[in-house]
């Protein structure tokens, strides 16, 4: 469909509108409710151009020859020539909220006024086109490698969502999950941090369904290589899904039983060394030498405040930058939380890297336990 096509439906007529910027070709839709008023658009639904309290990134499509810069004039253009002409009643529904990577200062909302948006997000205010450019392109979080992949999917013929998960999702025998592991295959076990640490198949990437699955997915793994899922019986489903959204389509199955499926081999289970902040303090004050803490926040986390002498590798750099880890002496292994620091002990213990200690509650319970940190604001 091209800008201006229509399609109209029992009281409903939709009009597609062209609003290149985020990428070149997205689009919004423009909804008028026929009985109240067919002149005017109830409603428009603004994909990821127009989100509620910014807009969509430009700087997604670099590796496909579009330069940031110029998706940004194009944003400009689809914000003010298109969507600013709307009626300030035009409700806006985007596609992406908070915690999406999609733009730096999501709401949480899902709705919002058009009028209400040119009132308060910052990206509407008046400005000329190099400054509007240059505020939305500036200290954008860095894009997951599978944002690309997914936008050459978008431009492509896929199954459906549901057809890939009749597909996909059918049990495996642990037999069967070892022999892929051991031809390339990626074993996902997505339970929580705490569960990871009693007890995991060696080689396997922890990446839990409690925090930010489908982005750290994404990120880490490979989109070349067939995914084992191993999760809490009744769970299978959602790792599943929740993989299929960001085109992460090639799922081989899911470990029978999950855990339970050890019970004859505990020969394979390991477990990760986990200790409390306090504990942790202690070692590095007593030990000789102390272990190397390794922080995985991303670079401006460790710039506001981070314990001192630490080396800082954000998660989403840690595999490209592995030779820097060094493997003659202990490390431990910290994150704000604790959910990345599991996704990232487990990188690690794929790479040879075994001599290790996660910092449960990281930085957050470093904090709570009142130890020092430094500053490099």
């Amino acid at each position: 469909m091209k800008d201006g096509d229509t399609l109209e439906f029992p009281g409903l007529r939709v009009q597609v509108l062209e609003t290149p910027g985020h990428t070149i070709e997205s689009i919004s839709i423009l909804v008028f409710d026929l009985e109240k008023d067919p002149a005017k658009p109830h409603a428009v639904l603004t994909g990821d151009t127009l989100c509620i309290g910014d807009v969509g990134r430009p700087d997604l499509r670099a590796s496909l020859g579009w330069t940031a810069n110029n998706l940004g004039a194009h944003l400009y253009a689809s914000v003010r020539d298109k969507l600013l002409t709307l009626p300030d009643e035009t409700l806006v529904y985007p596609a992406h909220g908070a915690g999406s990577l999609c733009g730096k200062q999501l709401s949480s909302d899902t709705v919002s006024s058009l009028g209400d948006q040119r009132r308060f997000n910052y990206a509407l205010q008046p400005m000329s086109e190099e400054a509007f450019v240059r505020l939305v392109t500036a200290d954008q979080p860095d894009a997951p490698p599978y944002f690309t992949y997914d936008a050459i999917l978008n431009t492509r013929e896929r199954a459906t969502l549901d057809k890939n998960l009749e597909e996909v999702l059918h049990p495996v025998e642990l037999d069967e999950v070892i022999r892929p592991g051991d031809a390339g295959a990626q074993i996902l076990d997505v339970r929580d941090a705490a569960e990871y640490a009693k007890g995991h198949l060696a080689g396997s990437i922890n990446i839990g369904l409690g925090g930010q699955y489908a982005t750290s997915a994404g990120t880490v793994l490979d989109r070349a290589k067939p995914i084992v899922i191993i999760a809490e019986p009744g769970r299978e489903l959602e790792a599943a899904l929740r993989l299929g959204r960001i085109g992460f389509d090639h799922v081989r199955g899911y470990l029978r039983g999950g855990m339970q499926a050890f019970a004859k081999r505990p020969d394979l289970v390991c477990p990760t060394e986990r200790v409390s902040a306090q504990m942790a303090a202690d070692e590095l004050a007593s030990a000789e030498p102390p272990p190397l803490v390794l922080d995985i926040r991303n670079p401006h986390e460790w710039a506001t405040k981070h314990i001192a002498r630490s080396m800082n590798i954000p998660l989403n750099h840690l595999q490209e930058r592995i030779a820097e880890v060094p493997r003659d002496r202990r490390i431990a292994v910290h994150c704000a939380g604790g959910y990345r620091s599991s996704i990232a002990i487990s990188i690690l213990h794929r790479y040879g890297i075994t001599n290790l200690i996660e910092m449960a509650g990281g930085l957050a319970a470093w904090d709570a336990a009142k130890l020092p940190v430094v500053s490099e604001a």
